[in-house]
């Protein structure tokens, strides 16, 4: 079995010594949830099963209170709500975000918070973000005090919010977001979240509780909203009041074979964060360290593969490594029409890709999806595999943005269970592919391709050639369809 430090960030390597939590933990058992319906029906599932005592930590970029998490409900306020007035300890990090107007969600994440504190648990609209940033993290922990081999935590790319509730078949969520016309009505909408059990499960509550105790208020980047907020204060009612926390349960036991390292992305701020002074760009740092060990596959989705300065690491990749393929799956058009928005989207991702496609012009594969009524699927997942060895999903994209701006959380899943099938050491070094990494393609590529879901036809994706052929052949015949009149 190779190190883990080959693959994994050392303590040292993720260059912030203001953090206490470990490099990466081993014994965890990740579970990739494909799709938000199937996410939010795990989360209905787990949250209900919460008892008074117990801990529910979230963050989010927005969250919608009225969004409906199955179809006959509960929404995500009914189902945090819910759980408040049961005893459960509540709290969460809200993005402040700026103005509806500019599509970005202030009124929903403030209705979500007011849902919440009126049950009795504590939202804290956070503002501490670099100018013009954002809190792009998205997950949620769930601690059952005194039965810590029931802790589970959810990460990754899905907000509690409209849209986000599609599946396989890609008809859009019922509760749509406001987008491109090109996605209809109900767009629809690809994304990953991950299920974690472990060790890792402290590790969130951790990355949690040093955001929620930072000193620094909540309204540090925005005057108005202070004043705002002094005068609910006032009230008797504040979005900035971060209540103490009760005291941290210990980690979960071991109870799997994933190595699951926490990446994360905190800019350098004035006043810093105690836990990150100098910021942390752990996420950048994890996946050169990953890419830089790939042989024959990279494959990703992403949202947005829009910077020339990311894209230079795929770029040094493939000069370096001749037999590598990287396959990218992205959205078709971006999520707003518009100058502004745009435009400069296809700009940056015309550049991203130029730059790679100069270093291996046949050896860059870009896609995107689209279901079985022709309506492109909008892809939010952000997830990347490493020769079948290493496997991230988290909420950061391929660009600067993400990798230096914006908080974010990735979830980096080294599987130490072997995989048999043949190729069975696809990168060469010796690594062997492993289990995790190898599913989580395999499953994405079944639902792209339309291939049966039990594996029963994989014959041709396994291989990183024989996929790469697969895929092509498969956009080949698709645009074919097209041409002929979608006939």
């Amino acid at each position: 079995m190779t190190d883990p430090e080959d693959w994994l960030l050392t303590g040292a390597e993720r260059g912030n010594p203001d953090t206490v939590i470990p490099a990466w933990t081993a014994g965890n058992l990740a579970e990739p949830l494909v799709h938000g319906a199937a996410y939010f029906d795990r989360l209905v599932t787990a949250v209900q099963g919460l008892t008074a005592g117990d801990h529910l930590l979230f963050t989010d970029w927005r969250g919608d209170p009225d969004e409906l998490l199955r179809d006959e409900g509960p929404t995500v306020g009914e189902l945090f709500a819910d759980a408040a007035r049961r005893g459960v300890c509540v709290r969460g990090l809200i993005w402040r975000s700026h103005w509806d107007g500019l599509s970005f969600s202030k009124e929903e994440n403030a209705s979500l918070d007011e849902a919440i504190e009126e049950a009795g648990g504590v939202v804290v609209l956070d503002q501490r973000v670099r100018r013009l940033g954002s809190h792009h993290q998205k997950f949620v922990v769930l601690r059952h005090v005194g039965r810590p081999e029931a802790d589970v935590a959810f990460a990754g790319g899905i907000d509690l919010c409209h849209s986000r509730r599609d599946d396989a078949e890609h008809r859009g969520d019922p509760q749509p977001q406001s987008m491109s016309s090109a996605y209809g009505e109900r767009p629809p909408w690809h994304d990953v979240q991950l299920q974690l059990r472990g060790p890792v499960v402290g590790v969130l509550d951790t990355v949690f509780r040093e955001r929620w105790d930072d000193p620094t208020s909540p309204d540090s980047e925005n005057p108005v909203a202070w004043v705002h907020d002094k005068v609910l204060a006032i009230r008797g009612r504040s979005h900035m009041d971060p209540t103490p926390l009760p005291e941290q349960p210990p980690p979960p036991p071991e109870c799997g074979p994933h190595h699951v390292q926490t990446l994360r992305t905190y800019p350098k701020v004035l006043p810093s964060f105690d836990f990150a002074r100098q910021g942390e760009r752990s996420v950048a740092r994890g996946y050169t360290k990953a890419i830089r060990r790939a042989r024959r596959l990279i494959y990703l989705e992403d949202q947005y593969l829009w910077s020339r300065e990311v894209a230079q690491l795929f770029a040094t990749a493939l000069e370096e490594n001749p037999e590598l393929h990287l396959v990218v799956v992205v959205p078709r058009v971006p999520d707003q029409e518009g100058a502004v928005s745009e435009r400069p989207q296809y700009v940056g991702r015309h550049q991203a890709l130029e730059t790679c496609r100069r270093a291996g012009p046949d050896r860059v594969h870009v896609f995107d999806l689209e279901n079985h009524e022709g309506t492109p699927v909008y892809v939010h997942a952000k997830v990347c595999v490493v020769d079948d060895v290493w496997a991230s999903v988290g909420s950061d994209n391929f660009n600067r943005r993400s990798w230096t701006h914006d908080s974010e959380l990735s979830s980096g899943v080294l599987d130490t269970t072997l995989d048999t099938r043949e190729p069975r050491d696809p990168g060469g070094h010796g690594d062997g592919a492993r289990t995790f990494a190898r599913d989580l393609r395999l499953e994405l590529a079944r639902e792209h391709l339309d291939r049966a879901v039990d594996g029963s036809e994989d014959d041709d994706l396994v291989d990183p050639e024989l996929f790469v052929a697969a895929v092509e052949r498969a956009a080949a015949e698709l645009q074919a369809w097209h041409d002929r009149g979608r006939v």
